[in-house]
């Protein structure tokens, strides 16, 4: 991959020195500070789009959550005041930790991390634009641990995983019924209805179509292909490749990420799928350039209860946001929705909902674990879309009060970090990738 990126002034090889020489060593830091590393997420919520076929049985994508009596009486109080400190104590810790196996969601928390919740709920305000939000006082939602729950492979696959791509691309991406997209011509009759997950579109008649399109349109399936793009490189980066006595390895697998992304295995559909990776970045990156201003301000803390933590977290989100406008190839937003007043709202509101429709169709993945990283994934985009049209409202921020124009909640937070965290290390897998590949020829 080389070369400037459609619809922006920006090349590859700046983007590939940014991420790995500024960005991707601080957003790795600051994904592992505490207000980032736990993310409420309701993982009962039914599909509302279709019977629900049932989640998968694989071992990596079950969740075997704590009983109900070591879950911290203060996560399960959501705002309450009431708690107790004796809930959880150090073994019945580690029974909860060793009860959930490889792929399994841990939702295991220390006693310093529940008070900070308490607090945390009090703190957060309920505002979304363009993602369906859990409800946190469900008593189906829980707070997960990312660091103890990484993204990887997990073998989940068939109709089901099949049905939710389809259904994202053919429902949501903006199409005429007219234009027919053929799915991968791989299956169902030569490789099984799951190999159509990798490999949704292909043939130059629908680029040809695409290009036709206005910006907003392309920009839309863009960032979709991107999202997907950039989950099938963590899950070829972080591999099962063997499990010998119960111990698993995991690493890169080369084979699958050349099935899923080399231009010869893909009929051309890779290198376009991994440039609308790039353009995801540069998406989310200038969210957090524009956002800069809403978190530099006194009023505004990373509230965890830890007051040394907290400062320091803060600091190190304000270096990266002075890192983020140090980039001088960054995507003009103002390009998008540049009409009329009038058809341009119209645009916008159907570019919201259709982004909306897909956070939904996030509760139809049967694997716990995809599905608590899609949403993650999914609302991380949202809320970067969601700043994007906020410029004047993040300008007009008071310094010393809060504020009422716009506002983001501790999970838009959360998800707006780990997501784009999840980007830069596709990034930077995709540059191992590279040498693995000179290493094997």
């Amino acid at each position: 991959l080389t070369g400037v990126l459609d619809d922006c002034l920006c090349d590859i090889e700046s983007i590939d020195d940014f991420n790995t020489f500024k960005i991707f060593p601080k957003i790795q830091k600051l994904q592992e500070r505490d207000y980032f590393r736990y993310y409420k997420v309701n993982l009962k919520r039914p599909c509302p789009f279709w019977a629900d076929d049932g989640h998968c049985s694989i071992k990596d994508c079950h969740v075997e959550p704590c009983p109900e009596s070591k879950i911290p009486v203060g996560i399960k109080a959501g705002s309450s005041n009431k708690y107790s400190k004796a809930a959880n104590n150090s073994k019945e810790l580690e029974d909860c930790e060793q009860a959930n196996k490889l792929g399994a969601v841990n939702s295991t928390l220390s006693n310093q991390s529940k008070e900070a919740f308490i607090d945390w709920a009090r703190y957060d305000d309920s505002q979304d634009h363009f993602c369906e939000l859990d409800d946190e006082r469900s008593p189906d939602a829980q707070y997960v641990d990312l660091l103890l729950n990484p993204e990887r492979y997990t073998g989940y696959k068939g109709p089901s995983a099949w049905r939710v791509w389809n259904s994202i691309y053919e429902e949501n991406c903006f199409k005429p019924r007219s234009v027919y997209r053929p799915l991968n011509p791989l299956a169902p009759s030569r490789g099984g209805l799951h190999l159509t997950i990798y490999f949704i579109f292909t043939g130059e008649s629908f680029y040809t179509w695409l290009e036709g399109l206005c910006l907003e349109k392309r920009v839309f399936y863009k960032l979709i292909s991107g999202l997907h793009a950039s989950i099938n490189l963590h899950l070829c980066a972080n591999y099962l490749l063997e499990e010998t006595w119960g111990k698993p390895r995991w690493g890169p697998n080369v084979k699958e990420f050349t099935r899923r992304f080399d231009p010869v295995e893909t009929k051309g559909e890779g290198p376009r799928r991994l440039k609308n990776l790039y353009f995801l970045y540069l998406i989310e990156l200038r969210a957090l350039s524009k956002v800069a201003p809403y978190f530099e301000r006194s009023v505004v803390d990373l509230y965890t209860g830890n007051g040394h933590e907290d400062a320091e977290s803060k600091a190190l989100l304000l270096d990266i946001f002075r890192d983020t406008k140090s980039f001088h190839m960054h995507f003009d937003e103002k390009s998008m929705f540049a009409g009329d007043k009038k058809g341009a709202k119209s645009l916008k509101e159907e570019f919201r909902l259709h982004f909306k429709n897909i956070s939904r169709i996030m509760d139809c993945v049967g694997c716990d674990k995809c599905r608590l990283w899609g949403k993650l994934q999914t609302q991380g985009l949202g809320t970067a879309l969601k700043i994007l049209f906020s410029e004047k409202e993040i300008q007009s921020l008071p310094e010393n009060s809060p504020s009422k124009g716009f506002q983001l909640t501790r999970q838009e937070i959360v998800a707006l970090v780990n997501a784009f965290g999840r980007l830069s290390t596709s990034i930077r897998e995709l540059q191992n990738f590279k040498v693995l590949l000179q290493q094997t020829r």
